[in-house]
């Protein structure tokens, strides 16, 4: 048997991608119906959140919560990359920055910004992946998009060395940011305003939405597991309660909503997604309440129907 339909929080290991936490899940879970709700870079670690079975449907709105990171910024080097993966294109003494300096832009990055994402990114360009194309040798500039950095916070500072001996500084943040944001990007900018240039040499996630690492499982001990069915899987029902708002429904109302119909809003006018439970617990539906009357987003079958 397959494991159940749910979401498994993943604490991603360095050096694997995405899709390759992806790829061995499928194999431990028993089944191909898994998907991730948001790209962490191979350098990254931290919550990496899968949706299995039927609630691969969950990931589209799980994609869009907030995100908290801790990560080390380098300041003095820049990167092809913005963060250690890439080579080192400029060097620039770091050293005499004081706390004032950095704290001033640190607060100008902070709030609604306009974030030129990295080149080096998976934001497709002509139906190409970004990235590909800055490897391939070619200039990609990226428009700039709106993010919201709601947290951007110093937490330590320590003087470094370059490997030709110019002083550096390095960084230990943290910052919670909206869907889209890069942080790699916030480490470029820094840089840049401070003159000196930035990059990221460390990045962990350390909560999708509702998901923390309280709630991560090592993936080494997930890759040990032989049975699909002992994957420690966030039940369906279970996961969107912890998300999202909730419409409890009556028998007659989820029977309309299996079949597509329209209901009475729980609370008009809200935008976010709402997950909307049977009498009996079950999640029938993501709801979408912005106006007075509700309509699904998409509707989840009874389990092996």
């Amino acid at each position: 048997m397959p494991a159940a339909d749910g979401l498994l929080v993943v604490d991603k290991p360095a050096g694997w991608t995405s899709h390759d936490v992806v790829a061995r899940s499928r194999r431990i879970c028993g089944t191909r119906k898994v998907g991730h709700a948001g790209t962490l870079d191979p350098m990254a670690t931290g919550v990496l959140v899968l949706g299995i079975g039927r609630a691969t449907k969950l990931l589209t709105f799980l994609v869009g919560s907030d995100k908290d990171y801790t990560a080390t910024i380098r300041l003095g080097q820049n990167t092809i990359t913005d963060d250690a993966e890439g080579e080192v294109t400029a060097t620039t003494a770091a050293g005499h920055l004081t706390d004032g300096a950095v704290t001033a832009a640190v607060a100008d990055l902070t709030g609604a910004i306009d974030q030129v994402p990295s080149s080096v990114s998976a934001i497709k360009v002509k139906g190409q992946r970004s990235y590909h194309r800055v490897r391939s040798g070619e200039d990609v500039a990226l428009p700039a998009r709106p993010v919201t950095v709601s947290r951007f916070e110093v937490v330590a500072s320590r003087h470094a060395t370059s490997a030709d001996g110019i002083p550096l500084l390095d960084l230990d943040v943290e910052v919670t940011v909206s869907s889209g944001t890069y942080v790699r990007a916030l480490a470029r900018d820094l840089g840049a305003a401070l003159g000196v240039g930035g990059h990221l040499t460390a990045l962990r996630r350390t909560r999708v939405g509702a998901f923390t690492l309280d709630e991560a499982h090592d993936f080494d001990r997930l890759t040990a597991l032989d049975d699909p069915e002992a994957v420690p899987v966030i039940e369906l029902a279970d996961a969107a309660r912890a998300q999202f708002a909730r419409h409890e429904l009556t028998d007659a109302e989820a029977t309309a909503v299996g079949y597509g119909q329209r209901i009475d809003s729980g609370q008009p006018l809200r935008t976010d997604p709402v997950a909307a439970f049977a009498p009996d617990g079950r999640l029938v539906a993501m709801l979408d309440e912005s106006a007075h009357k509700a309509r699904a987003h998409v509707v989840f079958a009874p389990s092996g129907s």
